[in-house]
């Protein structure tokens, strides 16, 4: 099973890793603020990712790392 994380406090919410996952997990986190004042990407369900690091290679600021 693949993991994605996210370092959050320099994402700055542009959103086109949300645009980039073929299964639609990830989205923006409307709770929470980062360092920068954003919301930041997240991913509500884990088990649910295929590891294609089509987010991580769309993402201009280097914050998702995949590891399958």
């Amino acid at each position: 099973m693949a993991k994605v994380t996210f370092n959050e406090n320099i994402c700055k919410g542009c959103q086109l890793c949300t645009s980039a996952c073929p299964v639609k997990i990830i989205s923006m986190a409307t709770d929470r603020i980062n360092a920068k004042g954003y919301h930041p990407a997240t991913v509500l369900e884990m088990d649910k990712c295929i590891g294609c690091t089509n987010c991580a290679l769309i993402c201009p600021d280097c914050v998702i790392t995949v590891e399958k």
